[in-house]
């Protein structure tokens, strides 16, 4: 079953192949994203990465957390749930 890593503290120029690379030592990597801000396109520090395994995804959150990617200690753990968003604005005028 795949499971979902939040990878945080990321240097804002490491690339998705950088998060791969690093992940696939420890298993089959099924997805990489890296989060940008809409306006200025650049990364928000943060990621996330689905591995293929359970166990896999384990000893990589237990491996990598608090190790060196370009020149930052990466922060790696279990992705959580998304809470659901709170409406901003009422349609009530």
């Amino acid at each position: 079953m795949a499971k979902k890593i939040y990878v945080g503290n990321l240097n804002y120029a490491t690339q998705e192949e950088h998060l791969r690379e690093a992940f696939e030592q420890y298993g089959t990597v099924n997805s990489v994203s890296i989060i940008y801000d809409r306006m200025t396109n650049r990364s928000k520090g943060f990621g996330f990465v689905e591995m293929e395994e359970s166990d896999a995804a384990t000893a990589a959150i237990s491996s990598l957390n608090g190790s060196e990617l370009n020149n930052r200690d990466m922060r790696v753990s279990e992705a959580k749930e998304r809470a659901p968003r709170q409406q901003r604005y009422s349609n009530n005028y």
